[in-house]
């Protein structure tokens, strides 16, 4: 469980009116009290840019832009000062196909709605208790997308273009 939550200064970006209340009542349930609210893409990424913020909690589906182009902005260096900040997706759409988007776009966490304070819980403490490596590449710089321990695997081979270690001997 991360220690003291009521430092945490948190986004919470949803074109729901109803859902930013949601988020807001369990994220005061955690004791976290510095929520900053954005109901568009444009308002979230201007508060991000103008205030300290540790975690975004971002919805994927708004209009007219949605949260994948909120995270891609966010992980832009030229468009925000802070492109490691933490973000936990939410989305009633759980598809493997949108989760998939959002990894590729950045997102730390995926959180499916209805959300529940236990799973919300659960996503925060793993961007704070569990955070992963950022890697940048031509095409994609976000968190880790790779979630199992490397080190576990003790075969010749951990890619399949990697060359077969079995002709070395």
């Amino acid at each position: 469980m991360p220690a003291n939550l009521q430092q945490l200064r948190v986004l919470v970006v949803d074109d729901n009116p109803h859902m930013l209340k949601i988020v807001r009542t369990i994220l005061n349930a955690f004791g976290i009290d510095n929520i900053f609210e954005a109901e568009s893409v444009r308002e979230g990424l201007d508060i991000a840019r103008h205030e300290s913020i540790d975690i975004a909690i971002v919805d994927y589906q708004m209009e007219p832009d949605n949260g994948l182009t909120l995270i891609r902005k966010l992980r832009d260096e030229d468009q925000t000062s802070n492109p490691l900040i933490p973000i936990v997706m939410l989305s009633a759409y759980s598809e493997r196909t949108r989760v998939i988007a959002a990894r590729d776009a950045g997102v730390n966490e995926f959180c499916c709605k209805p959300i529940t304070a236990k799973d919300l819980f659960a996503k925060i403490s793993a961007v704070i208790d569990r955070p992963r490596a950022y890697v940048r590449t031509k095409e994609f710089f976000g968190p880790d997308r790779r979630r199992h321990d490397p080190n576990k695997y003790k075969g010749p081979k951990r890619r399949s273009d990697d060359p077969d270690q079995s002709d070395a001997a």
